[in-house]
């Protein structure tokens, strides 16, 4: 008896279907076909897959056994389980630049992560911690600890950079201060300081092929 013989009765079973009952549903005469089906005495043609799992309510690729996970071989992590997140703009990475809230496209990344939106750095403040390209994955939060990498909102301009708290005042500090000085805040100025979140990770430039576009957008070419 083959692997699909047993799904097909499984499947049928579990409906509370007699063979009667699916042999109708199948359009055959008689419960014979249905029966020499589940002995594995006669095999399905491919041309009958998808009506097979139209009368089960279930997929073709269910009724074939290709939607169970497969063995990871030894030596080897199974696949992170992933989660669509937006890519809304770019953010910073020296002169602030305006952050873009349109969303760009949507980019695959580990739910484990916890991140909820993505920028693309610009610029070689934080070389090498964060490189020209990189794309950095934001975690929501007003707050971060001291020294965290942030993505700070500075009135209607965005950058990402240390962020430590002195006092009554603020410091953004970056990693290559050759490029970018320490950017101090104090008194009134805080009231432009906005935390907009907390870098949860980073990684270089993401494959065409995992960006996907705004829901009701086109492709862009």
């Amino acid at each position: 008896m083959s692997d699909l013989s047993t799904r097909v009765r499984l499947r049928r079973e579990q409906l509370g279907l007699s063979q009667e009952e699916l042999a109708r549903r199948m359009g055959y005469r008689s419960r014979s076909s249905i029966t020499k089906l589940e002995k594995g005495i006669n095999d399905l043609p491919q041309s009958k897959v998808e009506e097979l799992a139209q009368a089960l309510e279930t997929t073709p690729a269910a009724l074939l056994g290709l939607d169970a996970p497969c063995a990871c071989p030894p030596g080897f992590e199974p696949l992170p389980t992933m989660v669509q997140v937006p890519l809304i703009g770019s953010i910073a990475c020296g002169t602030p630049i305006t952050a873009e809230q349109n969303i760009e496209c949507y980019i695959g990344v580990p739910a484990a992560w916890h991140a909820d939106f993505a920028l693309t750095c610009h610029g070689d403040s934080m070389s090498p911690t964060i490189c020209n390209g990189d794309i950095v994955c934001i975690r929501c939060q007003p707050e971060v600890e001291q020294g965290e990498i942030a993505a700070v909102r500075v009135g209607e301009e965005a950058t990402l950079k240390h962020f430590h708290r002195q006092g009554d005042a603020v410091m953004l500090l970056a990693d290559n201060a050759a490029v970018c000085p320490p950017m101090f805040y104090a008194g009134e100025q805080l009231s432009e300081l906005h935390i907009e979140g907390m870098r949860c990770t980073w990684g270089s430039r993401v494959h065409p092929a995992r960006l996907l576009p705004p829901p009701g957008s086109a492709r862009r070419r």
